[in-house]
């Protein structure tokens, strides 16, 4: 799928939540409709030169941002509607907080600071194709973001409950094992949620060699040692947002799993969901944060939505990795190596074989 089919889902999938959104009067940063004037979100902040934050900026969302206009936007947790089945949320009418004067042609990145409690703050990039990776990416297992836990649950897509977040994805900067760029994030917040979005922005930078202005910013509440969820935004600068343009905040949760955000404990929200540990500190059955309920709309490529149903895959044999038809990585893919399979994706994954991180299977 092309950068321009994936921003026609993306806003069609926006649009449909936030018109579900539109009667619940929880913010004013979210409109019913995407093509309406933009809003203002009341609190705003001061960027600066610095990009270290303490626990109360953090929580007041005053981050300090390298190369950003004199003034900005911010959104706090309180402008965001709960999490009610859908992975994100348009925020400001889907329209960046970027001024005129953010957009460059040429090619830079930055990362905050962490602030006293180890926690990442914002990164931030002017993403161009001389940014991107040009190899394999590298291990960040030695990485442990605030609020890491390894924990496995048998009805999380991969077993894991975290995954170590990029906030700015590997694909469009290259950062492997960068500690002010990875963050506890479940898996559904990973690839659902971010994935999606990255994908996009990827595409349309490889198609068109222009750049994409790209924001990420992790929201905690107060000392938390995980993030509710992340602000995306980003504005492809050379069309001024023809090509790409959204405002969106993703929910750092997991459909079936209670999270204490203040630990990163976490505990299962039914018997069918076994966990096992290898954290003394898994045992977290006193959270009280209300598990996230199943989800209403999931953004995948993938032609099945079931892992047991029969899709079309095509399948890399060398690298023993299985994607979507239509993903950008066949077109890439050696003859030799390629092959197509009919069948479920439990099918594959019982013969060894893992899913395309791209187009998401």
């Amino acid at each position: 799928m092309d950068w321009k089919n994936r921003r026609t889902s993306l806003l069609a999938l926006l649009s449909a939540a936030m018109i579900m959104l539109s009667g619940c009067g929880s913010t004013d940063a979210v409109q019913s409709n995407v093509d309406s004037t933009q809003s203002q979100v009341s609190s705003s902040y001061t960027e600066t030169d610095t990009a270290t934050a303490d626990s109360e900026s953090q929580a007041s969302s005053s981050d300090g941002l390298i190369g950003a206009g004199s003034t900005a936007q911010s959104v706090t947790l309180s402008d965001i509607p709960a999490y009610s089945g859908e992975p994100y949320v348009a925020i400001n009418n889907n329209v960046p907080f970027f001024s005129d004067s953010d957009l460059k042609t040429t090619s830079w990145e930055t990362y905050s600071d962490l602030d006293s409690l180890g926690r990442c703050g914002t990164a931030y990039a002017n993403v161009g194709q001389d940014l991107m990776p040009t190899e394999k990416r590298g291990s960040i297992g030695q990485v442990k973001p605030t609020g890491w836990h390894t924990v496995k649950y048998d009805n999380v897509d991969g077993k894991y409950l975290y995954n170590r977040c990029h906030l700015i994805g590997y694909q469009l900067t290259a950062e492997n094992a960068n500690e002010k760029n990875l963050i506890t994030g479940t898996r559904y917040l990973n690839v659902t949620g971010m994935l999606p979005f990255e994908n996009m922005v990827a595409d349309y930078v490889k198609e068109t060699n222009n750049h994409v202005l790209y924001r990420v910013r992790p929201i905690f509440d107060g000392n938390n040692l995980v993030a509710n969820g992340v602000l995306m935004e980003a504005k492809s600068v050379e069309d001024n947002g023809e090509g790409v343009e959204f405002n969106v905040f993703c929910y750092n949760v997991q459909p079936g799993i209670s999270i204490d955000y203040a630990t990163g404990d976490s505990s299962a929200d039914s018997s069918e969901a076994t966990a096992s540990s290898s954290s003394s500190s898994s045992s977290a059955a006193s959270s009280t944060v209300t598990a996230a309920p199943a989800p209403k709309t999931e953004v995948s490529n993938s032609t099945s939505s079931s892992s047991g149903v029969s899709s079309t895959y095509i399948l890399n044999t060398n690298k023993k990795r299985f994607h979507t038809p239509d993903c950008s990585s066949v077109k890439q893919m050696k003859d030799a190596n390629k092959k197509e399979f009919s069948g479920s994706r439990d099918e594959l994954i019982a013969e060894g074989y893992v899913p395309c991180k791209k187009c998401n299977p």
